[in-house]
Protein backbone atom coordinates (compact mmCIF):
# COMPACT_ATOMS: atom_id res chain seq x y z
CA UNK A 1 0.00 0.00 0.00
CA UNK A 2 1.42 3.24 -1.26
CA UNK A 3 1.75 5.66 1.86
CA UNK A 4 -0.21 8.78 -0.54
CA UNK A 5 -3.41 8.75 -2.50
CA UNK A 6 -3.83 10.79 -5.10
CA UNK A 7 -6.49 13.56 -5.99
CA UNK A 8 -8.24 11.26 -8.48
CA UNK A 9 -8.95 8.40 -6.15
CA UNK A 10 -10.37 11.00 -3.30
CA UNK A 11 -13.85 10.44 -4.82
CA UNK A 12 -14.03 6.89 -4.45
CA UNK A 13 -12.50 7.21 -0.74
CA UNK A 14 -14.90 9.81 0.32
CA UNK A 15 -17.78 7.31 -0.31
CA UNK A 16 -16.68 4.50 1.90
CA UNK A 17 -17.18 5.00 4.95
CA UNK A 18 -15.50 2.14 6.49
CA UNK A 19 -12.54 4.59 5.69
CA UNK A 20 -11.71 6.66 8.68
CA UNK A 21 -10.06 10.45 8.11
CA UNK A 22 -7.90 12.07 10.71
CA UNK A 23 -6.87 15.84 10.38
CA UNK A 24 -3.18 15.88 12.00
CA UNK A 25 -2.96 19.68 11.25
CA UNK A 26 -0.23 20.49 13.69
CA UNK A 27 1.85 24.49 14.16
CA UNK A 28 5.71 24.03 13.62
CA UNK A 29 8.04 26.37 15.55
CA UNK A 30 7.70 30.16 13.88
CA UNK A 31 4.38 28.55 13.00
CA UNK A 32 1.29 30.79 15.01
CA UNK A 33 -2.27 29.70 14.08
CA UNK A 34 -4.24 27.29 16.38
CA UNK A 35 -4.59 24.17 14.78
CA UNK A 36 -7.82 22.95 16.39
CA UNK A 37 -9.31 26.09 15.38
CA UNK A 38 -8.47 25.19 11.70
CA UNK A 39 -9.97 22.20 11.85
CA UNK A 40 -13.19 23.65 13.72
CA UNK A 41 -13.14 26.06 10.97
CA UNK A 42 -12.77 23.81 8.09
CA UNK A 43 -12.16 19.61 7.45
CA UNK A 44 -13.66 16.52 5.66
CA UNK A 45 -17.07 15.43 6.43
CA UNK A 46 -16.66 12.58 9.81
CA UNK A 47 -12.85 13.52 10.55
CA UNK A 48 -11.29 14.10 13.75
CA UNK A 49 -8.91 16.27 14.95
CA UNK A 50 -5.77 13.95 15.79
CA UNK A 51 -3.86 15.72 18.49
CA UNK A 52 -0.09 15.29 17.93
CA UNK A 53 0.41 16.83 21.62
CA UNK A 54 -2.21 14.44 22.88
CA UNK A 55 -0.82 11.57 20.91
CA UNK A 56 2.78 12.15 22.78
CA UNK A 57 4.44 10.24 25.90
CA UNK A 58 2.99 12.71 28.67
CA UNK A 59 6.09 11.31 30.97
CA UNK A 60 8.86 13.18 28.38
CA UNK A 61 10.50 16.60 28.56
CA UNK A 62 11.01 16.32 25.28
CA UNK A 63 8.24 18.12 22.36
CA UNK A 64 6.20 15.03 20.46
CA UNK A 65 7.97 11.82 21.75
CA UNK A 66 5.56 8.75 20.83
CA UNK A 67 3.65 7.41 23.66
CA UNK A 68 4.02 3.80 24.61
CA UNK A 69 2.16 1.04 23.21
CA UNK A 70 -0.48 0.99 25.92
CA UNK A 71 -1.11 4.60 25.65
CA UNK A 72 -1.35 4.88 21.68
CA UNK A 73 -3.33 1.50 21.46
CA UNK A 74 -5.95 3.56 24.05
CA UNK A 75 -6.09 6.77 21.99
CA UNK A 76 -6.62 5.49 18.97
CA UNK A 77 -9.27 3.13 20.73
CA UNK A 78 -11.05 5.63 21.81
CA UNK A 79 -11.46 7.08 18.55
CA UNK A 80 -12.83 3.91 17.27
CA UNK A 81 -10.16 2.57 15.39
CA UNK A 82 -9.02 -0.86 15.62
CA UNK A 83 -6.23 -2.23 13.72
CA UNK A 84 -8.31 -3.57 10.68
CA UNK A 85 -9.56 -0.17 9.99
CA UNK A 86 -8.52 1.91 6.72
CA UNK A 87 -7.00 5.07 8.20
CA UNK A 88 -6.18 8.35 6.18
CA UNK A 89 -4.02 11.11 7.81
CA UNK A 90 -4.11 14.35 6.08
CA UNK A 91 -3.21 18.09 7.31
CA UNK A 92 -4.22 21.64 6.32
CA UNK A 93 -0.56 22.83 5.30
CA UNK A 94 2.76 21.44 6.00
CA UNK A 95 3.01 17.90 5.49
CA UNK A 96 4.61 17.03 7.74
CA UNK A 97 2.24 16.70 10.65
CA UNK A 98 0.72 13.78 8.66
CA UNK A 99 4.08 12.06 7.63
CA UNK A 100 4.66 12.35 11.15
CA UNK A 101 0.96 10.62 12.07
CA UNK A 102 1.35 8.07 8.93
CA UNK A 103 5.22 6.99 10.88
CA UNK A 104 3.64 6.52 14.19
CA UNK A 105 0.53 4.50 13.22
CA UNK A 106 3.08 2.26 11.40
CA UNK A 107 5.59 1.94 14.30
CA UNK A 108 2.90 0.57 15.89
CA UNK A 109 1.94 -1.95 13.15
CA UNK A 110 -0.88 -0.66 11.62
CA UNK A 111 -1.30 -2.01 8.33
CA UNK A 112 -3.82 0.35 6.09
CA UNK A 113 -2.72 3.62 6.22
CA UNK A 114 -2.53 6.89 4.08
CA UNK A 115 -1.96 10.29 3.28
CA UNK A 116 -3.65 12.19 1.08
CA UNK A 117 -1.51 13.92 -0.76
CA UNK A 118 -1.89 17.48 -1.00
CA UNK A 119 -3.62 17.24 2.52
CA UNK A 120 -6.70 18.88 2.88
CA UNK A 121 -6.49 21.35 -0.43
CA UNK A 122 -6.31 18.29 -2.62
CA UNK A 123 -9.69 17.36 -1.28
CA UNK A 124 -11.04 21.06 -1.85
CA UNK A 125 -9.90 20.95 -5.38
CA UNK A 126 -11.46 18.11 -6.21
CA UNK A 127 -14.72 19.76 -5.31
CA UNK A 128 -15.27 17.18 -2.45
CA UNK A 129 -17.39 18.95 0.87
CA UNK A 130 -16.12 19.84 3.78
CA UNK A 131 -17.87 20.85 7.58
CA UNK A 132 -17.16 22.93 10.58
CA UNK A 133 -17.55 21.97 13.72
CA UNK A 134 -16.30 19.39 16.34
CA UNK A 135 -14.51 16.31 15.77
CA UNK A 136 -16.76 13.31 14.92
CA UNK A 137 -17.88 10.52 17.48
CA UNK A 138 -17.28 6.90 16.63
CA UNK A 139 -17.56 4.14 19.46
CA UNK A 140 -14.55 3.08 21.15
CA UNK A 141 -12.90 0.59 20.16
CA UNK A 142 -10.21 -2.25 21.76
CA UNK A 143 -7.02 -1.58 19.69
CA UNK A 144 -3.78 -4.42 20.37
CA UNK A 145 -0.76 -2.55 18.75
CA UNK A 146 2.19 -4.72 17.32
CA UNK A 147 5.26 -2.50 17.54
CA UNK A 148 7.60 -2.58 15.12
CA UNK A 149 10.66 -1.41 16.91
CA UNK A 150 13.01 -1.55 13.83
CA UNK A 151 11.35 1.75 12.85
CA UNK A 152 12.35 3.79 15.58
CA UNK A 153 15.68 5.16 16.82
CA UNK A 154 17.03 6.00 20.58
CA UNK A 155 19.86 8.03 22.49
CA UNK A 156 21.55 5.09 22.60
CA UNK A 157 21.30 3.57 18.97
CA UNK A 158 22.36 6.85 17.60
CA UNK A 159 25.73 7.32 19.67
CA UNK A 160 26.21 3.43 18.59
CA UNK A 161 25.68 4.46 14.96
CA UNK A 162 27.75 7.56 15.05
CA UNK A 163 30.52 5.70 16.71
CA UNK A 164 30.41 3.30 14.04
CA UNK A 165 29.02 5.57 11.39
CA UNK A 166 27.25 2.43 9.87
CA UNK A 167 23.93 3.76 8.63
CA UNK A 168 23.10 6.88 6.92
CA UNK A 169 21.77 9.58 9.23
CA UNK A 170 19.44 12.10 7.53
CA UNK A 171 18.78 15.65 9.32
CA UNK A 172 15.52 17.62 7.15
CA UNK A 173 16.48 20.76 9.53
CA UNK A 174 17.27 23.83 7.49
CA UNK A 175 21.03 24.46 6.73
CA UNK A 176 21.08 26.91 8.96
CA UNK A 177 20.46 25.34 11.57
CA UNK A 178 22.46 22.32 10.82
CA UNK A 179 25.60 24.21 10.41
CA UNK A 180 24.51 26.26 13.41
CA UNK A 181 24.62 29.39 11.45
CA UNK A 182 21.08 30.36 13.54
CA UNK A 183 20.09 29.42 17.18
CA UNK A 184 18.11 26.73 18.28
CA UNK A 185 14.47 27.62 18.57
CA UNK A 186 14.75 25.67 21.90
CA UNK A 187 15.39 27.05 25.38
CA UNK A 188 19.14 24.69 26.30
CA UNK A 189 19.10 23.12 22.82
CA UNK A 190 22.41 23.64 21.37
CA UNK A 191 23.44 24.54 17.52
CA UNK A 192 25.03 22.48 15.04
CA UNK A 193 24.12 18.45 14.22
CA UNK A 194 25.07 14.62 14.61
CA UNK A 195 28.52 14.25 13.66
CA UNK A 196 28.37 12.48 10.13
CA UNK A 197 24.74 13.33 9.16
CA UNK A 198 23.88 14.67 5.90
CA UNK A 199 21.59 17.42 5.78
CA UNK A 200 18.50 17.06 3.36
CA UNK A 201 15.45 19.76 4.59
CA UNK A 202 12.47 18.16 4.27
CA UNK A 203 11.47 20.66 1.60
CA UNK A 204 14.09 19.32 -0.96
CA UNK A 205 11.80 16.16 -1.36
CA UNK A 206 9.12 18.37 -2.12
CA UNK A 207 8.19 20.71 -5.32
CA UNK A 208 7.03 24.17 -5.22
CA UNK A 209 3.37 22.94 -4.85
CA UNK A 210 4.45 20.92 -1.71
CA UNK A 211 3.51 17.34 -3.22
CA UNK A 212 6.42 15.00 -3.45
CA UNK A 213 8.99 14.55 -6.16
CA UNK A 214 9.02 11.85 -8.24
CA UNK A 215 10.11 8.71 -6.74
CA UNK A 216 12.95 8.42 -9.36
CA UNK A 217 13.95 11.85 -8.35
CA UNK A 218 14.21 10.71 -4.65
CA UNK A 219 15.94 7.87 -5.12
CA UNK A 220 19.01 9.99 -6.56
CA UNK A 221 18.51 12.50 -4.10
CA UNK A 222 19.32 9.86 -1.37
CA UNK A 223 21.91 7.97 -3.70
CA UNK A 224 23.96 10.99 -3.40
CA UNK A 225 23.14 10.95 0.41
CA UNK A 226 24.66 7.61 0.61
CA UNK A 227 21.35 5.71 1.30
CA UNK A 228 21.12 2.03 -0.73
CA UNK A 229 19.23 -0.86 0.20
CA UNK A 230 21.78 -2.44 2.68
CA UNK A 231 22.43 0.91 4.80
CA UNK A 232 19.08 1.01 6.48
CA UNK A 233 18.81 5.27 6.43
CA UNK A 234 18.01 6.89 9.88
CA UNK A 235 15.65 10.47 9.36
CA UNK A 236 16.03 13.02 12.05
CA UNK A 237 15.21 16.62 12.91
CA UNK A 238 14.35 18.97 15.82
CA UNK A 239 11.85 16.89 17.52
CA UNK A 240 10.84 14.12 14.66
CA UNK A 241 7.99 15.57 12.81
CA UNK A 242 9.33 16.71 10.09
CA UNK A 243 11.91 13.92 10.11
CA UNK A 244 8.64 11.99 9.10
CA UNK A 245 8.60 13.75 5.64
CA UNK A 246 12.18 11.95 4.51
CA UNK A 247 10.41 8.85 6.22
CA UNK A 248 7.63 8.65 3.71
CA UNK A 249 10.09 10.11 0.94
CA UNK A 250 12.59 7.03 1.85
CA UNK A 251 9.51 4.74 1.40
CA UNK A 252 8.16 6.16 -2.05
CA UNK A 253 12.20 6.00 -3.58
CA UNK A 254 11.83 2.17 -2.18
CA UNK A 255 14.08 2.51 0.36
CA UNK A 256 11.57 0.84 2.96
CA UNK A 257 13.76 -0.17 5.84
CA UNK A 258 14.69 3.05 7.71
CA UNK A 259 14.41 4.33 11.39
CA UNK A 260 13.27 7.86 12.23
CA UNK A 261 15.19 9.09 15.66
CA UNK A 262 12.63 10.01 17.46
CA UNK A 263 14.09 12.72 20.06
CA UNK A 264 15.79 14.27 17.30
CA UNK A 265 17.93 17.43 18.40
CA UNK A 266 16.11 18.42 20.43
CA UNK A 267 17.24 15.54 22.56
CA UNK A 268 20.93 15.25 21.55
CA UNK A 269 21.58 18.93 21.67
CA UNK A 270 20.52 18.99 24.90
CA UNK A 271 21.95 16.12 26.65
CA UNK A 272 25.21 16.37 28.36
CA UNK A 273 28.86 15.17 26.13
CA UNK A 274 26.83 14.23 23.08
CA UNK A 275 29.10 14.77 19.97
CA UNK A 276 28.35 18.22 18.04
CA UNK A 277 29.47 19.22 14.42
CA UNK A 278 29.03 22.01 12.95
CA UNK A 279 31.25 21.70 9.70
CA UNK A 280 30.34 21.13 5.84
CA UNK A 281 28.98 17.54 4.94
CA UNK A 282 31.89 15.08 4.64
Amino acid sequence: MSPLISGELLHIFAKDNTIRFLDTTLALPGETFDPRARFHDCHIPGSQYFDMDVFSDPQSSLPHTVPSPAHFADLFGKLGITPQTHVVFYDQGNTASACRAWWMAKLFGHEKVQIIHGGLDTWQQQGLPVEQGASATYTPQTYHPKTEYSRIAGLGDMLEHVRLQNRPILDARSAERFYGKVSEPRAGVKSGHIPGSRNIPYKTVLDEKGFFRPATELETLFLHAGVTAQTHPITTCGSGVTAAVLTVALELAGFTSNALYDGSWAEWGSTPNTPIANGQNP
